[in-house]
């Protein structure tokens, strides 16, 4: 994913407590999983990802 796509996506997470992973989104969330900017809370029916202190550091810098 480019740089701006992975910095669009956060803004989206940023935004809310907690973003609904979209259908046909997962690797995009699971690449920034990897990367340790977000956490993926797979605990619930609809998986929910919310931003690291990593994630916020990348996409405010």
């Amino acid at each position: 994913m480019e740089k701006e796509a992975m910095k669009s996506l956060l803004e989206v997470i940023d935004q809310q407590v907690s973003s609904s992973i979209l259908g046909g989104m997962e690797e995009q969330y699971e690449e920034l999983e990897r990367l340790g900017y977000i956490r993926i809370d797979r605990h619930t029916v609809q998986h929910a990802a919310s931003i690291t202190p990593e994630g916020q550091e990348f996409l405010y810098h």
